[in-house]
């Protein structure tokens, strides 16, 4: 598949078209949200951990931004705007956060793919 799409984007450079630059806030704003208010599919397990934690990894890999550390040390999510990649909780050293994939019919909703 890779192979195929370098030279569809191979032919287009060689017609002189350029390829159009994309944008994560572009992708982003396609998106829509079910919100699953009484099942979040995303937690902190226990707060105390997170705090004593002083690398706070799980604040930086996530495209949304979704992790936010408080002065008090303590992480909070902003679950409503995950996208359900499922990075936060491959990195955290604790296994602190709980992630499930959200009940049928909610969730992110991806516009193109």
């Amino acid at each position: 598949m890779d192979a195929k799409r370098d030279t569809v984007a191979e032919t287009r450079s060689q017609a002189g078209e350029e390829l159009p630059h994309v944008y994560i806030d572009d992708i982003l704003s396609s998106l829509k949200y079910y919100v699953d208010e009484d099942e979040p599919h995303l937690q902190i397990i226990a707060g105390d951990v997170c705090i004593r934690c002083a690398a706070k990894p799980c604040l930086y890999p996530c495209s949304v931004g979704a992790y936010q550390a408080q002065d008090s040390g303590v992480v909070q999510i902003a679950y409503h705007s995950c996208v359900e990649c499922g990075t936060c909780r491959m990195i955290c050293p604790y296994d602190n956060i709980r992630w499930k994939y959200p009940r049928g019919g909610y969730g992110v909703a991806y516009k193109f793919g």
